[in-house]
């Protein structure tokens, strides 16, 4: 299979690996970006671009020249984020790139709950403005972090309430995207894509389930946001970064992460995965919650 040229950022990460692991079988040309290309994965077909961080506009114009195709993943959670973004964008325009791909946040807003939506919506707003084809994939709640943000006490805790969360699997993301980049026709472009699970859950749902798959006691706890701020105070991370990690748990409290998309069936042809079903063939991601884990 041959197409046009697709530049996929993130490479060695949870979401653009899978993606490249993908288009790679398919056998349409890839060219894989990341900070240190000695990590890149080695697949059929793909190239590596030389180094491009999303802030640096020469490098990333090195690095997306001749793709016609830009699969964006957000960078890394920072202040500078939104300018980052920018800067990456602007780089694919002015080399021809014609079509962007960006993986959003469900709810983004410009006076979303989560401050981090905030930044996904002025980055949306930024690739609207370009002279681009775009699809915006706005992602829910990862499922995987379910498990990783519950303690080896088996406290699952924050300021989420009784709200819920339509959680969605890394690989229904992967396969939802690849579906996307596959389509060469209109059909996508200005379309946004909510991508979640089959279902939303509350918080305390989700540790009844761990606790099942575990055998062990695994409990929600309820914070308001000061109990939320004190009991990170001991990360030693920066104020916006807690900020955060306890506004994305009150973004389910307000209801902002509730809305069940049927996105991924019909994109990938396929149900979205469970959380349960995520459980099971995903044992690692609870392993620390066991006996000796």
């Amino acid at each position: 299979m041959i197409g046009p040229l697709i530049a996929v950022t993130g490479a060695t990460g949870a979401v653009g690996g899978r993606v490249a692991r993908r288009l790679a079988r398919t056998g349409v040309p890839v060219r894989l970006l990341g900070r240190d290309p000695a990590r890149l994965p080695d697949l059929p077909g793909a190239d590596h671009a030389p180094a491009a961080r999303y802030g640096d506009a020469e490098a990333m114009r090195r690095a997306l020249d001749g793709t016609h195709t830009l699969f964006l993943v957000s960078a890394h959670e920072s202040p500078q984020r939104v300018r980052e973004h920018t800067t990456a964008i602007d780089a694919a325009v002015a080399v021809g790139v014609e079509r962007i791909v960006y993986v959003s946040f469900q709810g983004a807003a410009p006076d979303a709950t989560f401050t981090f939506a905030r930044d996904h919506w002025d980055t949306e707003a930024h690739i609207r403005t370009a002279e681009v084809r775009h699809t915006f994939l706005r992602d829910n709640w990862y499922l995987a972090g379910l498990p990783a943000m519950t303690g080896t006490d088996g406290v699952l805790r924050g300021p989420g309430g009784d709200g819920r969360v339509a959680a969605v699997a890394h690989e229904d993301i992967a396969d939802a995207a690849t579906a996307v980049l596959l389509d060469e026709g209109t059909d996508h472009d200005g379309r946004v894509h909510d991508l979640t699970g089959p279902e939303a859950f509350t918080l305390a749902e989700a540790a009844g389930e761990l606790g099942r798959v575990t055998g062990r006691p695994v409990v929600y706890v309820f914070e308001t946001r000061e109990e939320a701020y004190a009991s990170r105070a001991g990360y030693g991370a920066e104020d916006w970064e807690v900020a955060g990690w306890v506004t994305s748990y009150e973004a389910i409290a307000q209801g902002e992460l509730a809305a069940v998309s049927d996105a991924v069936p019909t994109l990938t042809g396929h149900p979205a995965k469970s959380f349960a079903q995520f459980l099971v063939e995903n044992p690692d991601s609870y392993r620390h919650l066991l006996p000796g884990g």
